[in-house]
């Protein structure tokens, strides 16, 4: 009883996840964040999560890649320099890809 509990669970959560997916844009922002992640001094990445939305800022172009915990391809885009932003309907954990940087995120 309960293995098919869990099994309707994650077949509803998957199902759900298109739909999910499709609504996840990322957007150019104006304004600077305080560092939260610096690779280096001359390759500036700087990643912040705050009120649902994950904020990146790097100097230099950069593809990003937003999984779920359970591997799921949430969001990708390739960033121009500069600080942009993308909203995260669903609270969880998720590993965050940018570059060569791999962090784990909290929503």
């Amino acid at each position: 009883m309960f293995r098919n509990i869990v099994i309707l669970i994650l077949l509803l959560v998957l199902a759900g996840a298109p739909c999910m997916q499709a609504q996840r844009q990322w957007e150019e922002m104006e304004s600077e964040l305080v560092v939260t992640d610096r690779q280096d001094d001359t390759d500036v990445l700087d990643i912040s999560v705050r009120d649902g939305y994950v904020y990146i800022t790097t100097s230099k172009p950069v593809t990003v890649k937003i999984f779920s915990i359970l591997g799921q391809l949430i969001a990708q885009k390739n960033l121009q320099p500069g600080t942009s932003r993308t909203r995260i309907a669903s609270r969880g954990i998720y590993i965050l890809k940018a570059g060569a940087v791999t962090r784990r995120i909290t929503i």
